[in-house]
């Protein structure tokens, strides 16, 4: 519909590539081979009709490039409010009700493809009875990931907080000791940026789309527990990271992301006005 009403209107269409659909394919009540197919040749497809696509990291231009996209593409990270979570507050309250010494902190929606299951199994690897995993968000994997915790005997030390008002966000990251990122199924991970600007070590599966984000700071492993595990120690032995989150500030400012796009659809008119 997007296309015929560009194409009918004679106007530029712009393609936003947030999410890799192939990698939801488990959601899909048929064949998984044949539905990551189809979904990687309906968004090669799309993204060729389009004057430009939009991508949040120089990871996911590459992907779509290996995928076949020939369309222009921009590179433009997603910005959050970088003001609030730089304004986190420590809280005393929050840290006496996890009962923890060190807090590891993964904000996420509770699903397959996030990977978080990970998350807990590296946890059961760090013999500290002290240190816990707060898990910030909920999903249709909830009860599946609770029966991990317990089956890898960590259920008290793995808090499940459910939803949490984007508003308190700020002071949960602010609490925390360390953040966690195990999915390598994102095409950014805003919740990255925010850890970054909250000044949080972070320990990131290595894919190119964090490196990216991270640019350099925190730690990024390989996608086994015990290799989480290991960026997990080194995390919590590092002090807050000011340097990553002053980058952090300058780089995911809602006001850049605003910016870069309003360049692009601007230099899109300007050339179909002179066409």
């Amino acid at each position: 519909m997007g296309v015929r009403f560009a194409r009918r209107r004679g106007i530029p269409l712009v393609f936003t590539y947030h999410t890799q659909l192939e990698e939801y394919a488990h959601y899909v009540p048929f064949e998984r081979t044949a539905t990551r197919r189809a979904a990687t040749t309906l968004t090669r497809t799309y993204a060729n009709l389009a004057d430009t696509v939009i991508v949040p990291t120089s990871a996911m231009e590459a992907r779509l490039r290996g995928l076949g996209v020939t369309a222009p593409i921009a590179v433009v990270p997603t910005g959050i409010d970088v003001d609030r979570f730089a304004a986190g507050r420590r809280s005393v309250a929050l840290r006496e009700r996890w009962g923890a010494r060190n807090v590891i902190l993964l904000v996420s929606r509770l699903a397959r493809e996030k990977n978080v299951d990970l998350a807990i199994r590296a946890l059961a690897r760090l013999d500290d009875a002290g240190t816990h995993l707060v898990l910030a968000g909920d999903g249709p994997e909830r009860a599946a990931l609770g029966d991990v915790a317990q089956d890898a005997g960590v259920e008290h030390r793995v808090h499940f907080l459910g939803h949490v008002a984007r508003e308190e966000l700020p002071d949960v990251y602010a609490s925390s000791d360390a953040f966690v990122f195990p999915s390598f199924t994102e095409t950014q991970g805003l919740v990255l940026a925010e850890a970054l600007v909250s000044g949080l070590p972070v320990v990131a599966v290595d894919t190119p789309q964090s490196r990216d984000v991270l640019d350099g700071h925190g730690v990024v492993v390989s996608p086994t527990a015990e290799a989480v595990a290991w960026g997990l120690r080194e995390a919590l032995r590092i002090p807050r990271e000011q340097s990553a989150a002053h980058l952090a500030l300058q780089r995911f400012s809602l006001r850049l992301q605003a910016d870069r796009t309003i360049a692009i659809y601007q230099g899109l008119l300007a050339e179909r006005r002179t066409a």
